[in-house]
C-alpha cells in the first residue's frame, strides 16, 4: 500500500527536486551566500576582498575573523564604558546590539564551545544585569537592566545549541539563511529523511519509537562532529550543506520527543 507520505512524493511534478514537499511539517533553508557586511553586526578581515559588494566564495578562515568594538562613553558620566556596566560610576549601560553573541557571553568564537563554561558565563550576568536588581534605580537604569538581560537570553539560546550555533556563525560569515525550498539537496538524503518520518508516523511501538529517536541523535552527532571540522576550515560550503541536514534531522528528533511525550 503506498502511503501518504510517499505518495505524496510519487505526485510531486518536479520529481526530487522538489521531494522536500514530502517531508511532514520539515523546514526547508535555502542558503544565500551574502558579504558579511549584510548582518552588519561585524566585519571580518577579507573584507577588503569582497569590498561589501560580492557574495562571498569558497574557503574563509574562521580564526582570522574580528569583531570590530567601538569605545563607548558612559551615558551617566562619561567615562569610558564596558559592555555592561561603567568601570567608574558602576551604572548599567544600554545593550549593544552590534556586538556578536560570543563577545556578550565572553566565550572562545568556536563552533565547539565549552556549553559548561557557556551556562555558568550566562547565569552570572544574569545575577548582575536581572531588572529585580534595579527596582529602585531610575526609569533609564531600569530599561537598560530589560534590555541587557533579553540580550543575554537571546545570546544564550543561540549559541546553546548546535543548530542555533552553527546559523549564527554563519551569519557572522556573510552567510545568510532563508526558509524556503532547497532545491540543491541530495535527492537520496530527502528519500532517506522521508522514509525516516513515514516510520515514525506510521508505527505504534514505544521501543520503535525510541530506535529512530536514538538512531537520529547519532546522525546529529556525526553531522555536528563534521560541523566542527568544517567551520575550523572556513569551509562554507561543505557547512551550509550540513546546516540543511542538521535542520532536517533536528525537526525529526523534535518529533520524536512529541511522540515519546504522548506515549506514542
Amino acid at each position: 500500500m503506498i502511503t501518504l507520505y510517499r505518495l505524496r512524493f510519487l505526485l510531486t511534478s518536479s520529481g526530487f527536486n522538489h521531494a522536500h514537499k514530502c517531508i511532514s511539517d520539515g523546514q526547508r533553508l535555502n542558503i544565500v551566500l551574502h558579504p558579511c557586511f549584510a548582518s552588519q553586526r561585524a566585519v571580518s578581515s577579507y573584507s577588503k576582498d569582497v569590498k561589501g559588494r560580492n557574495a562571498v566564495k569558497g574557503h574563509l578562515n574562521l580564526k582570522s575573523f574580528s569583531t570590530v568594538t567601538l569605545n563607548r562613553l558612559c551615558w551617566n558620566c562619561g567615562s569610558s564604558a564596558e559592555l555592561f556596566f561603567c568601570s567608574s560610576c558602576n551604572a548599567i549601560q544600554p545593550a549593544d546590539y552590534k556586538t556578536n553573541y560570543f563577545d556578550i557571553l565572553n566565550c572562545e568564537q568556536t563552533f565547539s564551545l565549552d556549553t559548561q563554561k557557556l551556562q555558568k558565563r550566562y547565569l552570572e550576568l544574569q545575577r548582575s544585569l536581572h531588572p529585580d536588581n534595579f527596582g529602585q534605580k531610575s526609569l533609564k537604569e531600569q530599561e537598560y537592566s530589560e534590555e541587557q538581560s533579553a540580550l543575554v537570553n537571546k545570546a544564550y539560546r543561540t549559541l546553546q545549541k548546535p543548530l542555533s550555533r552553527a546559523v549564527y556563525m554563519l551569519e557572522l560569515q556573510g552567510v545568510l539563511l532563508k526558509e524556503g525550498a532547497d532545491a540543491t539537496a541530495d535527492p537520496a538524503f530527502l528519500l532517506e529523511v522521508m522514509e525516516i518520518n513515514e516510520s515514525l508516523a506510521e508505527t505504534r511501538s514505544q521501543d520503535e519509537v525510541n530506535a529512530i529517536g536514538r538512531s537520529v541523535r547519532e546522525k546529529l552527532k556525526d553531522l555536528t562532529e563534521r560541523m566542527n571540522s568544517s567551520l575550523n576550515k572556513g569551509d562554507l560550503l561543505t557547512a551550509k550543506g550540513l546546516l540543511a541536514q542538521m535542520k532536517y534531522f533536528t525537526n525529526i528528533e523534535e518529533k520524536v520527543k512529541d511522540r515519546i511525550t504522548e506515549g506514542c
